[in-house]
This record gives C-alpha cells, structure tokens and sequence, in this order.
C-alpha cells in the first residue's frame, strides 16, 4: 500500500474560525471558494505579495474584505490574527515562511502547507514546530490544479475527488499526523471541501509525486518546446495550422506546456533527485521504444500501457464509497480529545 486514506469520523469540539491564506493564486483562492461551498462560517483572512492577487481573490469571494483596523500589507498581523495558516505558494517560499512563522506563532496555531514537495520542507523545518510550545505543522499537498494560475482561475470544485496527501513533520514520524488540536479539524475541512486525505512518508510522497506529477509536467514542457523549436517558425504565419492537425492528441499531450516556470523550478531544485531518477526511467524506456519500432517488444510496450490506462479506468468507474480506505482520522481525534 502506499498510502492510507484517511475519513475523518469525528473531531474535537474545538472549531478553527480564523483562516489565513498566504498566497492567494489558484491554489490559495480554490482553497477559499472550497471552504465557503463546504459550509465554513468563520473568517477567510489573505495574504499576498502581489496586491493585485489578493484583490482578485477579494472580488472572487475567495478571501473575506480587509477588516477596518487591520493592516492589510501585514502578513504578521494575517498571520497572528488566524487559527490555521494556510501556505500555498512555490516550495521555497514555503520554506522562507515556515520558518519565519514559528518564532511568532503561539502553540494554539496550526500551519499547513500545499508544497509539491515534503522531504525538503520536512528537512528545513526540523525542530521548528510540534514541540512544546511551539506552534503546529500540518504538511499538505492538495493533488489537483490547472496550466493556469492565479485567483481568477480559481474554483470551489477544484479539489472534489482529488487526493489530499498529508505527511509526518519530523523524520521520527513520518506517517503520523501531528497531535494538534487543529489537525483533525483540518483533514475533515479537507473531504467537506471533496477530497480524499491520504497519508504518506514524505520520502514516499516526493518519489510518487516525481513520477506521477512532476514528470507529466516536465514531459509535456519538453514535448511543446521540442515542437515550438522544430515547427514554431514554420507555422508563424498561422500558429492555428499545426494546432488542427495535431487535433486533440497535441491539445491533451501539451496542455501543462502553458504551467508557470516560477512553480516547477522550485520543485526541479527541491526534489532533485527523485525527478532526475524519473526522467532517467522514461529516457530508457523511450530507448526501449526507439530500439525496437521494429519488432515484437513494441506489442509488448502498448500491452503494459493499456492495462495501466485500463486500471485507472475502472478506478475512476468506481464511487467513493465502493472504495476501501483505513480510517485514522477517529484514532488522531481520540488522542486529541484525551
């Protein structure tokens, strides 16, 4: 098994009321409008370092009007004034946060995250967070979102039936959720919000997500770039052109190409090594490929690609609930209310 899915069944009659949302993009803004669908009634404060992403979030709904008397460039005052701190921004700013934030955050708070990676995060964060008096951390990795980014692509649906991967915070539990008051309430916001908690090692999460996410992106990058260097000239005059004669295999093949650098560079410097070790697994077998157009090892290649598009087929064919998961969310919630 590589990860247990987790449903929360009950929680501690503490409530998170306050919200901060530092990053207000696509991710930060879906997190928003997703609370808001799901029935939270509390406060949704933001926080971005571009103005105008925190005011498109604002006119979204995705974060609540600056209240008067508060300032609204602060991101400590946002901050000091929530419950649960939300960082959804590029890995390393993630970190630049994470360990800004522990020294003025009270034991009372709790962090999460929505980094793509977690071994690094895990590794910068040591001895920061879930000790005593010291404030909570949560890492999180929301697995959805779109080529586009920004608040006003955001949506409240983005996360429905989407895996929510949470890690251990220190290297000593590295599958085990924190035991903050807060953490459960979390993981059950998560599945109101649509989504299905899973729970990983983050060496685990980082060698998965490098294979299953990280790859996709860079292989489709590198796909529209090739044909952007070979074709882009030629088509010049009429970009339009190649576009139908690719049809949809070029539209659905190339789609991510239109990703922001600015995110997937952060996650090519921070997970390193699990990507680079992905990208040699696809440079052989497209080796494999090239080598034997000719013979019967070709047959043999479809044969493994069409039973993997045929599990994921009959994954997707099934309801949530006809889905068996391992609840751990009840035992964390126990433990929290002992």
């Amino acid at each position: 098994m590589t990860g247990d899915l987790i449903q929360p069944a009950g929680a501690p009659a503490k409530q998170i009321n306050r919200v901060a949302i530092f990053g207000t993009g696509l991710i930060g803004a879906s997190i928003g409008l997703g609370l808001r669908r799901a029935g939270f009634r509390g406060a949704l404060l933001g926080w971005d370092p571009d103005p105008n992403a925190l005011a498109e979030a604002r006119a979204r709904g995705a974060v609540d009007p600056v209240i008067a008397g508060e300032a609204d460039n602060d991101p400590f005052v946002c901050a000091l004034a929530a419950d649960l701190v939300v960082l959804a921004g590029p890995v390393l700013g993630i970190t630049d946060w994470l360990e800004q934030l522990a020294p003025v955050l009270s034991p009372s708070q709790l962090v999460t995250d929505v980094g793509s990676v977690k071994g690094f995060l895990v590794e910068r964060a040591a001895g920061l967070y879930n000790g005593p008096n010291q404030p909570g951390w949560l890492p999180g990795h929301p697995m959805a979102g779109k080529e586009q980014s920004g608040a006003a692509h955001a949506h409240p649906a983005l996360f429905e039936d989407a895996a929510w991967l949470f890690t251990g915070a220190s290297s000593e539990a590295e599958d085990t959720l924190p035991a903050h008051p807060y953490a459960a309430l979390w993981v059950s916001w998560v599945s109101k919000m649509g989504a299905r908690p899973v729970v990983l090692t983050p060496a685990r999460h980082d060698l998965l997500c490098a294979s299953i996410s990280h790859l996709p992106q860079l292989l489709a990058s590198s796909l529209a770039a090739m044909l952007q260097a070979q074709f882009g000239q030629e088509f010049a005059g009429d970009p339009g052109a190649l576009h139908s004669i690719g049809g949809r295999a070029l539209r659905e093949m190339t789609r991510l190409g239109a990703s922001p650098y600015s995110m997937w560079r952060d996650i090519a410097l921070t997970n390193e090594h699990a990507v680079a070790g992905a990208l040699l697994r696809l440079e052989q077998e497209i080796a494999h490929v090239r080598e034997n157009l000719r013979t019967p090892e070709l047959r043999a290649v479809f044969a493994q690609a069409n039973a993997f598009r045929a599990s994921l087929a009959q994954v997707q064919a099934q309801s949530p609930a006809q889905v068996q998961v391992q609840s751990q969310a009840q035992e964390l919630a126990q433990g929290q209310e002992a």
